[in-house]
């Protein structure tokens, strides 16, 4: 699906966070800036939640708003309609076990060691 995502951008800096943090997001494919302006996010992937990227695009950058959201596929299939080309080979996914965990699960942290003091006797 096809995403644009409108976010009151003023820097560079500005829009490289939020591409960056739209990248970071599972599932997108691809990231681009749209708009006379460079507001707008265009984001181009496989379940990819819209609200909650609008939602973390608002607590990083700045104000958000969803522009549309569309099927990317539609367009694929208009263009290909022509019967001149074959229809492009779909490169392969990645394996299921990297795609499907998420990088944090393997963060394991050592547990804190545990201090015990004793009292001096009183005597």
């Amino acid at each position: 699906q096809k995403i644009v995502i409108r976010v009151h951008m003023e820097c560079d800096r500005c829009r490289s966070k939020a591409l960056a943090l739209v990248a970071a997001t599972g599932g997108v494919d691809s990231v681009s800036l749209a708009g006379d302006a460079r507001d707008q996010v265009v984001v181009v992937g496989d379940d990819v939640d819209s609200i909650k990227l609008a939602s973390a695009l608002r607590k990083k950058v700045g104000p958000a708003e969803i522009v549309q959201v569309a099927a990317a596929e539609a367009k694929k299939e208009e263009s290909g309609a022509g019967g001149k080309n074959p229809p492009a080979t779909t490169p392969t996914a990645l394996p299921e076990f990297v795609a499907s965990t998420p990088w944090y699960y393997y963060q394991h942290y050592p547990q804190p060691a545990a201090v015990v003091y004793e009292h001096p006797a009183a005597g």
